[in-house]
């Protein structure tokens, strides 16, 4: 670790060359299949998922233990860190947030906890931020501030085939409403304030891929952006809304096509597609 104050995040948000090419720690949430438990990131992955929802096989998450975030911070700090910044995914959705902030009292060294009010790849990129920050020499306060600022200027839409996982899952929020009609429509929903809200609802997956990427226009703008377009089982879908979003946004800096993790894939399922844009 090169870094005087060192960065932390979560599984969710950070995926394993992210967290080496941008020298972060990551603490794993636990994903299990059946009776068996995983931390993410390791053999379970999102195709493994997938297949389970597909077979109807229980799948469910839990966050980490304050101890994990604990042993982290130690680790962190036994290597020569003097402070931390843990920048996790939306306190609304998941206890891990939480459970970094517990830890953070008890750790050795200062550490600055972060609720990005975000998902997925709309974490990373002001996880990305931060990194940038420190290396250029910013207190751990600043970066914190830095990735606060870009995760609430950054917008997440997505699609799912069904809020049926979304719901078993506690996370679907306001969103319940459009349960009871999932079946006739095709759900467009938003992370709003860290929490997952509807957006509008689409007739057919077709038209829902459209309105996606017009929303997702209409938030970029003509400014610089990065985007994102995140999957779970759905990459010939995201990779042609990717190269439409690369024709049709002005300024377009970093643009990633992933699969999202394993724990983001048990809550919403097969056929998931999200756009995030994200101002540089």
């Amino acid at each position: 670790m090169g870094r005087r104050i060192a960065l932390v995040s979560d599984s969710t948000s950070v995926d394993e060359e992210t967290a080496e090419r941008l020298d972060i720690l990551v603490v794993p949430l636990t994903v299990v299949i059946g009776a068996k438990s995983y931390d993410e990131g390791t053999a379970a992955g999102p195709e493994t998922v997938a297949a389970a929802l597909k077979q109807r096989v229980p799948v469910s998450t839990s966050r980490p233990a304050p101890e994990a975030f604990l042993r982290v911070y130690h680790k962190a700090a036994k290597a020569g860190a003097e402070a931390v910044v843990s920048i996790h995914l939306s306190g609304e959705v998941s206890g891990t947030y939480e459970s970094a902030a517990l830890a953070a009292r008890d750790a050795s060294v200062p550490v600055v906890t972060v609720d990005s009010r975000q998902l997925g790849m709309a974490t990373c990129f002001a996880v990305d931020s931060a990194a940038a920050a420190l290396d250029d020499g910013a207190s751990a306060e600043a970066a914190a501030d830095i990735a606060r600022v870009r995760a609430a200027a950054t917008t997440a839409l997505f699609y799912v085939d069904t809020l049926e996982f979304l719901r078993r899952g506690g996370r679907v929020g306001a969103a319940a409403a459009l349960v009871g009609s999932a079946l006739a429509v095709k759900p467009l929903l938003k992370v709003d304030d860290g929490r997952i809200v509807p957006l509008e609802k689409v007739r057919t997956s077709g038209k829902a891929l459209t309105r996606l990427e017009e929303l997702a226009v209409a938030a970029a703008g003509d400014q610089p952006v990065d985007l994102a377009v995140s999957h779970l089982a759905n990459g010939d879908r995201a990779d042609t809304l990717a190269e439409r979003l690369r024709e049709r946004v002005p300024d377009v800096g970093a643009l990633v096509v992933n699969q999202v993790g394993a724990v983001i894939g048990a809550h919403v399922g097969p056929g998931m597609l999200a756009v995030v844009v994200s101002p540089r």
